[in-house]
């Protein structure tokens, strides 16, 4: 990025009023001057949330004005505070919700993305005193029920759970006056428009929409021709992983040195995520990394919500420095500090290579995408990599070459076998032969109440205090957020 020293311009100073600032400079962009509340403004400085991203300062305005407005840009562009900052300001402007009637709609194709956009947004939500909760399969229905059944002005949810709200009588759209798809194109590549089809149809016609998606063409496309006012488009960046702090590596290896190249760049120091393409590949793959000793932890959708939660917790924390996922399992999560995305299994589509890219190389921050090829998967992958528009470096390796250090951080594990709890059984309420919707637990668990152990969500939601509930007395408890 060229600094205001190379074009010859003196740098603008915060200190100086705008009449005197050098000719040539223009006031940084905050989000105060975005037009967003105090309370939001300070809810963000005490983050350390400070300067709006590219996306926010294109889309917040147009937002706050109650335009429709569609957003694309790369992952990690921070389009999730570009749709939830001007969402909280028109809920905080207005009344408390109804029971069993949100006001905002957030929805999402991931059980995982929906408690991230709920993390990001509930401090801030705390702050303007507007009520989140998530509505997500593979956890319990009670505590989600009650909580619509209280009031709350904004639903975080993926399409299959909010569906079996709404046909369970506990939850009605008919107040919504905004709502939100996230990773559209993600949801369209899943399966899941005609589900958010039917919810969109069911939200109010002069509902703002806002729309935010890496592409905006095909089912995506259709979906903003059916249910969009006059949108105004911000596109940020183009749909390629052309990330200046990202670099791309093709790694040519041995068929029978698959398993030992992969275990040696997973047991590097820093942060990694491992992408195989089945849930089996993602089983196998951790079972063999723990038996080298390379404690990495597996998140796909065949497992039970609170394991996925607890997987990505520890990966989080740095108690686990290997995530190892699927595709659709690790959709639009965002961990900080990931510095290399390693392909075990080449993704197919163009598409895919981009969203598993993403997952590094964040908000700046360096980053390195590595893809393992076997001699037969060479041409095949060169050509998607064309389509994703990426130039990746070439190399043959084999275990042990100081270049494979060199670009992964590859070195020799421990060999000492690593030893973790096992994942409970499904308990007594799942029933493996019920039918499933998206979003919910593999096994069953749609019982109302499903498992009553534990916590819901598992991700900070709150309750709103006695006194704000409709119908019900006694004395005012403090809020838990």
């Amino acid at each position: 990025m060229t600094t205001s020293a190379e074009l010859g311009v003196p740098p603008f100073s915060p200190d100086l009023p705008a009449e005197a600032q050098p000719a040539g400079t223009t006031t940084p962009v905050t989000f105060d001057s975005l037009g967003l509340p105090r309370q939001l403004v300070r809810a963000l400085d005490r983050q350390g949330i400070t300067t709006p991203f590219e996306i926010q300062q294109a889309t917040v305005p147009d937002a706050l004005a109650g335009r429709d407005v569609l957003g694309r840009g790369q992952t990690g562009s921070g389009k999730t505070l570009a749709f939830g900052l001007p969402l909280l300001a028109r809920m905080a402007a207005g009344e408390r919700a109804r029971p069993w009637h949100p006001r905002a709609l957030v929805l999402v194709p991931t059980r995982e993305l929906a408690m991230q956009v709920n993390d990001a947004l509930l401090p801030l939500g705390k702050a303007v005193g507007v009520f989140l909760r998530t509505a997500v399969g593979g956890v319990p229905y009670d505590r989600q029920i009650d909580a619509l059944r209280r009031g709350v002005e904004v639903v975080v949810a993926t399409p299959g759970r909010l569906a079996d709200l709404i046909d369970r009588g506990v939850c009605q759209l008919d107040d919504v006056e905004i709502t939100v798809l996230d990773e559209a194109d993600q949801m369209a590549d899943m399966g899941f428009l005609p589900e958010v089809t039917d919810l969109l149809a069911k939200t109010p016609s002069d509902t703002q929409r806002l729309l935010f998606s890496a592409t905006l063409d095909g089912d995506v496309d259709a979906l903003v021709r059916r249910f969009m006012t006059d949108p105004v488009t911000h596109s940020t960046a183009p749909p390629t992983a052309a990330v200046s702090t990202m670099d791309h590596h093709l790694l040519l290896i041995p068929p029978q040195e698959k398993f030992p190249v992969t275990a040696s760049i997973a047991a590097r120091a820093g942060r990694t995520i491992v992408f195989a393409r089945t849930q089996l590949g993602v089983d196998r793959l951790v079972t063999q990394l723990a038996a080298v000793g390379v404690r990495a932890g597996g998140l796909h959708g065949g497992k039970t919500q609170r394991m996925r939660t607890r997987t990505l917790a520890e990966f989080r924390e740095g108690r686990t420095n290997v995530l190892v996922a699927t595709d659709v399992a690790a959709r639009g999560i965002h961990v900080d500090g990931v510095s290399l995305v390693l392909h075990v299994d080449p993704p197919k589509d163009p598409k895919d290579y981009l969203h598993r890219a993403g997952r590094t190389a964040r908000a700046g921050e360096a980053g390195a995408v590595a893809t393992l090829v076997l001699p037969k998967q060479r041409r095949t992958t060169l050509a998607m990599l064309e389509k994703a528009g990426v130039e990746p470096a070439q190399s043959r390796v084999r275990l042990g070459d100081p270049v494979l250090a060199e670009l992964t951080g590859a070195r020799e594990p421990s060999g000492v076998p690593v030893r973790d709890e096992p994942e409970q059984p499904p308990r007594r309420g799942s029933r493996p032969g019920a039918p499933r919707r998206f979003g919910d637990r593999p096994g069953g668990e749609r019982r109302f109440g499903g498992d009553r152990g534990g916590r819901s969500e598992g991700w900070g939601t709150h309750d709103r205090p006695r006194e704000d509930r409709r119908g019900t007395g006694g004395r005012p408890r403090a809020r838990s957020y």
